[in-house]
């Protein structure tokens, strides 16, 4: 939560010096490169193939095992970072014809595009070897500080943006993206603090194959493929809005910003916490509780996310013209930013089940079903895309990544039933329904207070955040009372079973 309150400063300090033009555009690209291979051979891929392998070895063979496998393991991927990092900053320029190529027809920001792709890209490096270091700080029952990681960027990057504010760095593009190699370097080097700190710091020895990492690399296989896929959806997002009009870029950068808090808070949050935890009842032969484990994970996914995508869509306006009208970000950039948001909303419960949905499949070693299933869905992302985009501009991008959420969480819900890995319990059952009506009434009181309250968006800074304030809250507590009278959630019960979460944490 931190990490994504920082995230709004950081955006909102962008948007306004920034705006949604030429340098803007650049960055975002950028930026979105080296993630993308992040997400490709880091994050997504590592979690799903690494965790299950290092707490099996933690439960069978003890800690030095888990440790020595883990130290393989870290070399591998530092050697192989390393050589990916010096490929790509030497063929940049080749590469962004391909991620930019609506850039290549403007020779300055094409240019700048490069520049600072070639700025950014170490952050890939340090990256995969932290989501290494965060898969064992996981794996143990440490989750803290892999969360609070990403809380280390965003100051830098919001430093970065005060220098160029207050006119101490006159390239705001290039301050940007040293901050963000900085910022992956200083990543790392807190997770690294955490993990000796945890007792389960690995060493490097030469890179080696050995048959644990072997076996490691024929589950990340698929687990690549299936992140290659989620992100040429990415790819082809960016690729499709760089042909639209300048902005489109930003426009949808901004937009899914808002909708990645609840997605970044919620769901990634769940579906970390709950990879290990059904390794653990799995492998001690307890399918009932992981069951169950699948079933609360679905319903706490339900109850925070429907009111979050229903609050997006009826008051979009009023989200972006408080978080970022001001300075370069003018109104018609709100405007367009707030048509994206609405479009991203629809998917949102969808982001957020899919995170919940794949610990089911990765804590059985099942990584390619995931794939299968994601590749249908990349397919019709981009078929959809390209028709909607011709009548809705950067929005029908937006559309078609919500509808092909949604085709694949409700393709992996299906499987997972199938196999008998997913039985819906009679508690989700019944909270379901009473979940459907308290939204409904909660979604249509909120959109009438949005109109009513629009004309007050004209008026000064402390006015319309006073209005968003009331919104925000007022529809929060309108919710939890309908949520409560109806029987939707039970936040007493909820709170008491965090307190006893929390009080059974032993340190490792």
């Amino acid at each position: 939560m931190l990490s994504r309150i920082l995230g709004f400063v950081r955006d909102v300090l962008m948007a306004q010096i920034l705006g949604a033009g030429q340098i803007a555009d650049a960055f975002f690209i950028a930026f979105k490169f080296p993630n993308l291979f992040r997400r490709l051979f880091g994050e997504g891929a590592m979690n799903a193939a690494f965790v299950p392998l290092y707490a099996g070895r933690i439960e069978t063979a003890g800690p030095e095992a888990a440790r020595a496998f883990a130290s393989d393991v870290a070399a591998i991927l530092a050697s192989w970072g390393l050589f990916l990092c010096l490929i790509a900053m030497a063929t940049m320029p080749w590469i962004m014809m391909v991620q930019a190529a609506g850039f290549v027809d403007e020779p300055e920001k094409f240019d700048l595009t490069v520049d600072l792709a070639r700025i950014t890209f170490p952050y890939l490096l340090f990256m995969i070897l932290s989501a290494l270091f965060s898969g064992m700080l996981n794996s143990v029952g440490r989750f803290a500080a892999a969360a609070a990681a990403p809380v280390i960027l965003n100051i830098v990057l919001i430093s970065a943006l005060l220098l160029v504010h207050f006119k101490f760095v006159n390239l705001p593009g290039h301050a940007l993206a040293v901050a963000v190699a900085i910022g992956g370097a200083l990543q790392f080097l807190m997770l690294v603090r955490a993990c000796i700190k945890a007792g389960i710091m690995v060493n490097l020895p030469s890179p080696k194959l050995t048959p644990g990492v072997k076996r490691l690399l024929v589950l990340m296989l698929p687990g690549v493929i299936g992140a290659g896929v989620v992100q040429i959806n990415v790819v082809v997002g960016d690729l499709l809005a760089t042909t639209l009009a300048e902005g489109s870029v930003s426009f949808l950068y901004y937009a899914d910003r808002v909708n990645q808090l609840p997605l970044g808070v919620i769901g990634v949050a769940v579906g970390i916490a709950l990879l290990p935890l059904l390794t653990r009842q799995l492998r001690s032969g307890h399918p009932e509780e992981a069951m169950n484990s699948m079933n609360r994970a679905i319903e706490l996914c339900l109850v925070l996310t429907v009111p979050a995508a229903v609050a997006l869509i009826a008051i979009p306006f009023p989200i972006i013209t408080v978080l970022f009208e001001r300075g370069a970000f003018d109104r018609t950039a709100a405007e367009a930013t707030a048509a994206a948001l609405q479009a991203f909303a629809i998917g949102l419960p969808a982001y957020v089940l899919i995170k919940a949905l794949l610990p089911g499949f990765f804590a059985r070693e099942d990584t390619k079903t995931p794939v299968q299933v994601a590749a249908f869905a990349m397919v019709g992302n981009i078929a959809i895309a390209l028709v909607l985009m011709q009548f809705f501009d950067h929005v029908g991008i937006a559309m078609a990544s919500a509808v092909s959420a949604w085709f694949n969480v409700i393709t992996l819900a299906i499987i997972l039933q199938k196999r008998g890995h997913l039985v819906f319990d009679a508690r989700l059952k019944k909270v379901l329904p009473r979940l459907i009506l308290s939204v409904a009434l909660f979604g249509v009181a909120l959109f009438a207070a949005g109109l009513w309250s629009t004309p007050l968006l004209d008026e000064g800074g402390l006015v319309k955040l006073g209005v968003l304030v009331a919104l925000v809250l007022g529809g929060g507590v309108f919710f939890l009372i309908l949520a409560s009278l109806f029987g939707a959630a039970d936040f007493r019960e909820a709170l008491g079973q965090l307190k006893r979460s929390k009080s059974r944490e032993q340190p490792s």
